[in-house]
């Protein structure tokens, strides 16, 4: 660890774990697969094309746990597989076609935003970590609203009126969840340490 601070960035929960290059691939599928599992806890809204899901949630927690290159590769190798044709999309959905599917590429770049800002402590206490969440969600909505407009042949306002107004209350809840999962893991980290 004296390494990663000389570097100038603190440690993410990965790289706790010992090892490396193996290490770096079981992360990197795992939370990719942890996505895919995620995926599947889906509530479709009335009104809206874009079903509620747990992914968002995963995602972020993945990005935030492994840091900003293993999460992103981890949310890229969750979008490269679903892309390709394996069923682990929302509701076991494949394929990078319809409403949804944007979210799904601001998933990548949201990872690696909030394992960047986890790697500057945005992990390490409730309101860094819920400011951290909002980010990562707002670089999701920033993806994956235009693409909804695309895709469903929408304008600006309804597509947010659609794809982004009935989630807020679940994200909040979501961030309110991960406020509480990391700082807590690094609380017990320093516990274990001491």
């Amino acid at each position: 660890m004296s390494s990663l601070s000389l570097a100038g960035r603190k440690p993410v929960l990965a790289d706790l774990i010992p090892g490396a290059l193996a290490r770096d691939l079981a992360l990197v599928a795992g939370g990719a697969g942890l996505t895919g599992l995620a995926a599947q806890v889906a509530v479709h809204l009335p009104g809206t094309p874009v079903p509620m899901t747990g992914q968002t949630l995963a995602a972020l927690l993945v990005g935030a746990s492994l840091g900003w290159r293993r999460g992103a590769a981890s949310m890229l190798v969750y979008l490269l597989v679903g892309a390709v044709g394996v069923p682990w999309f929302s509701s076991g959905t494949s394929g990078l076609s319809g409403a949804s599917a944007g979210y799904v590429v601001g998933f990548v770049l949201a990872g690696a935003l909030v394992g960047a800002l986890a790697g500057r402590g945005g992990d390490r206490t409730p309101l860094r970590m819920a400011s951290t969440m909002v980010l990562g969600n707002v670089v999701i909505y920033a993806v994956g609203v235009p693409w909804l407009m695309a895709a469903a042949s929408m304008d600006l306002s309804t597509a947010f009126a659609k794809g982004v107004v009935p989630f807020l209350i679940g994200d909040a809840v979501k961030i309110v969840v991960a406020a509480a999962l990391l700082p807590g893991a690094w609380a017990l980290v320093r516990k274990i340490q001491d």
